[in-house]
């Protein structure tokens, strides 16, 4: 047993690195980065060509391939992809990171293949690589075990890495700006944090721990892709026992698992009775931890709905017009099907068995929002069943019923984790039934038939069989219009409707009477029968299924085609079906090498960074810009001439204010030569926040050692206004200025690196880090904030997260004392605070601005706010209505302000 727990160590230790990378990359920017095992076997293809074709040394080869290559992929990726998936949704980001699982791959053989005359060496899968010590490899015998050099090697590198890693984030200010990106990203930002070079060296390093596994896998797992993607499963097992946060919880998990696996390998004979069932471990291991360990590390019940719905831009449409592109195509493709030879044809209908299948994937995670991996498992699940009855004797319409009925009965046991689970989580859950089905389910004889497999008939409907491609092309097209009228009453139904309302907000939806475990049956249900029923039509056009034709690694390429295309459309589907089945015939007749097609499909996950709802909205998108900007062309000719007006401010009761002006209370104020420049200024800032207009063209100025009291009511534009001040929301129009100097186009960490520090609604901490971590995200050293504020002192180990409300808005307030900034904007400082509190807080406001620091003050407690204020500016409907001195304030104004009247 000892020597199974010590070779154990060695394979587990390939997981821990995989994992901590894998880990590293998820806690830093929230991607789960599918694509990790990918970026391992492209380095190890490094490593080999340098020390097998160019003939360096091993350890060089080493050094260059996983110390200086894989850094730079990580970098390369971040700017094309990461940076842009980091603000998409989930979906979008689990199917780019998929598309480079098979593009990165393919892009390394496809550079071998070219650089073959060059001098590297051809890529032969039976070839055993060589590792980075001696070769032979040096025999250690340890008297239990023996190990080799390669495994003690292996395991060395990964305790160095992990220690590493762990002293990085612990220890050194990069880790807790990394830290700080993760715990609040928005937040580190205006802490003078740069989120997108803190996530650009979360990417390298994640990829230089892959580089490094992957080097160290090669003598073990050879130059195999399919390897390092299954590799990476394992790994992900360990990321999860991690809580995809702890790195060395993760690298502990992933040495416990290489010794499970070593140990039910050597000791599990009693499950040699169930084929697949010892091979399986990691992925029920993965299940499980999914399933026990993170139920309350993601939102409630599947809801994968960061991402809302794009707008619909063919709403403006005549019903003809939104119809007629369709109509048009399928016009084409009929005629198609009958003028041309069946084996075209027979593509086409290939194209639209996948299609079926693809709409599957509308409903789930289109409409459903759920992000489901097993539905190539649900295909095969119906076509097996099909098959398996078939041979038992029942009529083939008995068999093909029985086949959906048993991918539908799948379906809603999978849905079982649903109800627990939500997000990435749920998808690795999806991911790791549908291996399980692959690997023990589908493997056993008397269900699968072993290697060869069911053999089913044609369908005869009358007019002719399914072995003509025409009536399949027919059949097909009918069958997917049907479930497009389905999906179409669906979302239009009360069902459909309650849909929405748990995907978006699970509680509220519940608190409307809404059953949410009931959605989720019916959405996985109906899934799975389409799937099921694509799956029977799959194998009925070939004549026969087997276990391997519909493997669980291909319900990422359909999830990555349809998504690309549009997955919220049943257009989306039909579009991708004909893409999956028609591209590689076509590079196939051109004599194009296979791996450019997924190549290429891969680079199509890079356009998720920029358009998540895919290629078939982006291109709606253009069409309505186009209209939209003719009909704005149009109307030109009735601008008044010879004046520059702000549309923005045309509203009922308030003159045009022409651009450039500054107005205060309706009149125009003009600058006095002997008054001295304001430190800050907003001039002419319009503003919006989710495509609705909230502030109007605001003038404000802030001088040095004041105080400016923004008062009015709740919607006036007061947060927005301290948002765009900081940089956390853009301007459509106007200008910020520092000092004199314009940072309207600065982004929220170098404002704030610049001395514009934002106390943002609520409370401005880190949770997740201590006291003394939040402090040095600002100050150098946070021991004079401890003399300063004792009682800080005292809880300085404390995570920020457990302190009480008035302790975590003195954290917020607190570095601003020992490293005033030049303007601190403070919104809504005493929300939820004791009076006590609040007490400090005004006190502390008082400080700085006898030292010098302009205060922009945003407060719904008038009293205090006037009791500090030097001047008071009224603010509503996202206009500064009045600004004046202090002592100007009335009753009446006031009353007025906060009433939102006149």
């Amino acid at each position: 047993m000892i020597g199974y727990i010590l070779s154990g160590l060695v394979t587990g230790a390939i997981f821990a690195v995989l994992g901590s990378g894998l880990t590293l990359s998820y806690a830093a920017t929230g991607v789960f980065n599918f694509a990790h095992g990918a970026i391992g076997f492209l380095t190890a293809l490094v490593y080999y060509e340098l020390y097998a074709g160019l003939g360096l040394p091993r350890w060089i080869a080493a050094l260059v391939a996983a110390g200086l290559f894989a850094p730079l992929v990580g970098l390369a990726l971040h700017r094309a992809m990461f940076r842009g998936l980091a603000g998409a949704g989930e979906t979008a980001q689990i199917v780019g990171t998929i598309g480079l699982t098979i593009a990165l791959p393919a892009l390394g053989l496809f550079l071998v293949e070219l650089a073959l005359p060059l001098g590297l060496a051809p890529i032969d899968v039976s070839v055993q690589p060589r590792g980075v010590g001696p070769a032979p490899p040096a025999l250690f015998d340890l008297g239990i075990v023996t190990l080799d050099s390669d495994q003690l090697i292996t395991f060395g590198f990964a305790v160095l890495a992990a220690a590493g890693l762990w002293a990085f984030m612990r220890h050194t200010p990069y880790g807790l700006r990394m830290r700080a990106c993760v715990d609040r990203r928005g937040l580190a930002g205006l802490r003078g944090i740069d989120p997108d070079s803190t996530s650009a060296l979360a990417w390298m390093l994640s990829c230089l721990l892959a580089g490094l596994a992957g080097v160290l896998a090669l003598p073990i797992v050879g130059l195999d892709a399919h390897a390092y993607t299954v590799l990476l499963f394992a790994s992900a097992t360990a990321a999860v026992f991690g809580r995809l946060r702890s790195i060395p919880w993760t690298f502990a998990a992933g040495l416990g698992l290489g010794v499970v696996t070593n140990l039910v390998a050597g000791y599990g004979s009693f499950l040699q009775e169930i084929t697949g069932l010892r091979s399986a471990v990691p992925v029920i291991l993965l299940f499980l931890g999914l399933l026990l360990l993170n139920r309350s590390r993601e939102r409630v019940a599947g809801s994968s709905a960061e991402d809302t719905p794009p707008p619909d831009y063919r709403a403006d449409l005549p019903p003809w017009r939104r119809r007629l592109p369709w109509l048009a195509g399928l016009a084409l493709l009929l005629g198609f099907t009958f003028t041309q030879s069946d084996y075209y044809v027979g593509i086409v209908a290939q194209g639209l068995v996948l299609a079926l299948i693809f709409c599957s994937f509308v409903v789930v995670t289109g409409i459903g929002g759920m992000v489901n991996l097993a539905q190539a498992s649900f295909a095969a699940m119906a076509a097996l069943t099909c098959g398996w009855a078939f041979s038992a004797g029942l009529p083939f319409i008995v068999a093909i019923v029985l086949g959906v009925l048993a991918a539908t009965a799948v379906g809603m046991l999978v849905a079982l984790p649903a109800l627990r689970l939500g997000g990435r989580i749920l998808t690795l859950a999806t991911l790791a039934l549908a291996l399980l089905a692959d690997q023990v389910l589908f493997q056993i004889d008397a269900f699968s038939n072993g290697t060869i497999g069911w053999t089913l008939p044609a369908i005869n409907l009358g007019l002719g069989t399914t072995t003509s491609p025409q009536v399949r092309v027919v059949l097909l097209l009918v069958l997917i219009g049907l479930v497009g009228l389905l999906v179409r009453n669906l979302e239009r139904s009360a069902s459909g409707r309650a849909i929405l309302a748990v995907r978006s907000a699970p509680a509220a939806a519940t608190t409307s009477g809404l059953s949410a475990a009931r959605t989720k049956f019916l959405l996985f249900a109906l899934a799975s029968a389409i799937a099921g029923l694509g799956g029977v039509l799959y194998a009925i056009s070939k004549g026969a299924t087997t276990a391997t034709d519909l493997p669980a690694f291909a319900g990422f390429v359909w999830l990555a085609v349809v998504v690309l295309q549009g997955v919220r459309r049943i257009g989306g589907a039909v579009v991708g079906g004909l893409i999956a089945a028609v591209f590689p015939e076509l590079l196939s007749a051109w004599g194009v090498s296979a791996h450019v097609g997924l190549i290429l499909f891969g680079a199509g996950g890079m356009i998720l960074a920029k358009h998540p709802d895919g290629v078939l909205a982006q291109l709606a998108e253009q069409r309505y810009r186009r209209r939209t900007k003719a009909t704005a062309g149009s109307t030109t000719a009735d601008t008044t001439a010879g004046a520059t007006v702000d549309p923005l401010s045309a509203a009922p009761g308030v003159p045009l204010r022409r651009v450039g002006e500054t107005v205060y209370g309706g009149a125009r104020r003009e600058a006095s030569g002997d008054q001295p420049s304001p430190l800050f200024e907003l001039q002419g800032v319009v503003a919006a926040r989710a495509e609705a207009t909230v502030l109007r063209g605001v003038d404000l100025e802030v001088h040095a050692g004041e105080v400016v009291a923004l008062l009015g009511a709740n919607g006036a534009g007061k947060s927005t206004t301290c948002a765009v001040a900081a940089g956390d929301v853009l301007l459509t129009e106007g200008r910020v200025l520092l000092d004199g100097t314009d940072v309207t186009t600065w982004q929220p960490h170098r404002r704030a690196r610049a001395g514009i520090l934002l106390a943002p609604e609520g409370r401005g901490v880190f949770p997740a880090l201590t006291v003394e971590e939040n402090l040095r995200t600002w100050l150098p050293d946070p021991a004079p904030v401890f003399d300063r504020l004792p009682l800080l002192a005292t809880r300085r180990a404390v995570p920020a997260g457990a302190l009480s409300g008035g302790e975590q808005q003195l954290l917020t307030l607190a570095p601003a004392l020992v490293r005033p900034p030049k303007v601190l904007i403070a919104d809504e400082p005493s929300l939820g605070l004791a009076p006590r509190v609040v007490e400090q807080v005004f006190q502390l406001f008082t400080e700085l601005r006898d030292k010098g620091v302009a205060l922009l003050l945003v407060e719904e407690k008038a009293t205090e706010a006037l009791a500090i204020a030097d001047r008071v500016a009224f603010m509503r409907l996202g206009r500064i209505t009045w600004t004046g001195s202090r002592s100007e304030v009335d009753g009446e104004r006031l009353a007025a302000a906060y009433l939102g009247v006149s």
